[in-house]
């Protein structure tokens, strides 16, 4: 069982005199479950899971329930809080009337499927629980000094290949293909369709190949719904869903009043490159691949995501082209408008001085990548 850093968060929490509801985000699979058994196992309290029709029946706003409910549990937990919008009052009660800490995992679908959720403002925090990031598997791994180098290294390949999912990093290479399928079929797929109640699971997941296909490149919603003889607004819709639950990672174009700066559409990545890779089916090695270049922008978009969520740093990301076709791939901008230009390149190359504003530049490549992901936020 891994130690994930949220963890530590989560004690914080337990241990403060803030009675704030703590809202723990991330997609199926994650590693949420495990982290609320060890939990309630610690505490001695129930885990009321929203999968089950029992354990959304309790939640009632009715006080003599909710009464018993806090005098049995000294904190509140709760898994697939999404499942059960309607439990939002009742969390806001807990909340208002008893002041109970009460921590629920889940998918952001419940700020979009329950009117109360905005009413809630100032009650609760949020933190992330998404697919291993390098620095928790490191933490993990917690190598000798001399065979860090060596051990992020092969890191970057495996995580390019096979992904971050828990459950993968554990199996055997025999059963990761199996196991990946499994969870994009049952989870990416399948529950996400389910719960926006979508009407068509091919589609889904085509639009998802598609993306796969385009790693690294910008990506038009009116050519992938003309390729795949679909309504825009469809295509559109379902990458807005796979966006808000942890599917892909949007990147916008970065605009100023500059006139050679040029885009009408985003990049977008997978938070997982195992779920990637399974959509396309290919596993093969990274040298033996026509798209590793994009592969590793991705792995490092990914970190970097996972990074600025978990670290609570307010910072938005963009790309940059010029009409000339240069680009830089990676802008990091914090609310004061002090910028960092990143080239990502597997190899290495030279830095394009190309950005119109002032700005630190920074180079990551597959030997340094560990030494300069940290750097970035703090060079804002």
């Amino acid at each position: 069982m891994y130690i994930r850093a949220i963890e530590k968060d989560i004690d914080e929490y337990l241990k403060s005199k803030e009675n704030k509801i703590l809202f723990v985000w991330g997609p199926r699979r994650s590693g949420k479950t495990t982290i609320m058994k060890k939990l309630a196992k610690q505490l001695g309290v129930k885990l009321y899971n929203f999968d089950y029709a029992t354990d959304r029946e309790v939640f009632v706003p009715r006080r003599e329930e909710l009464s018993r409910l806090v005098a049995a549990n000294k904190v509140i937990l709760i898994d697939e809080v999404q499942n059960y919008p309607e439990a939002t009052v009742v969390i806001k009660l807990l909340h208002d009337e008893w002041g109970v800490k009460v921590i629920a995992t889940g998918s952001s679908e419940l700020r979009q499927k329950s009117k109360v959720f905005d009413s809630m403002a100032g009650r609760y925090r949020e933190i992330y629980c998404l697919p291993l990031s390098t620095a928790e598997l490191a933490m993990n791994a917690g190598k000798p000094r001399d065979e860090e180098r060596e051990f992020n290294k092969q890191m970057a390949i495996d995580l390019q290949i096979y992904g971050a999912y828990p459950e993968i990093l554990q199996a055997t290479k025999s059963k990761k293909e199996e196991l990946l399928t499994n969870i994009l079929n049952a989870y990416v797929l399948k529950d996400v369709v389910n719960i926006y109640e979508l009407k068509n699971l091919k589609l889904a997941k085509d639009i998802l190949t598609k993306i796969a296909l385009q790693i690294g490149s910008e990506v038009s919603v009116r050519e992938i719904a003309k390729s795949l003889d679909a309504n825009a607004t469809t295509v559109a819709n379902y990458i807005e869903i796979f966006i808000k639950n942890y599917v892909l990672i949007p990147l916008p174009s970065f605009k100023t009043n500059a006139r050679r700066a040029v885009s009408e559409h985003r990049k977008l990545y997978f938070y997982d490159l195992g779920i990637r890779n399974i959509l396309i089916q290919d596993f093969r090695e990274l040298e033996l691949r026509p798209d590793k270049g994009g592969v590793f922008e991705n792995f490092i978009m990914i970190e970097l995501e996972k990074m600025r969520l978990m670290t609570k740093v307010y910072v938005n990301f963009y790309f940059y082209r010029e009409y000339g076709g240069k680009e830089i791939d990676l802008i990091v901008e914090d609310y004061k408008k002090k910028y960092v230009t990143i080239e990502i390149k597997l190899g290495g190359g030279k830095i394009q001085k190309i950005f119109p504003l002032p700005s630190k530049q920074l180079m990551i490549n597959s030997e340094n990548y560990m030494e300069v992901m940290p750097k970035i936020l703090g060079k804002i």
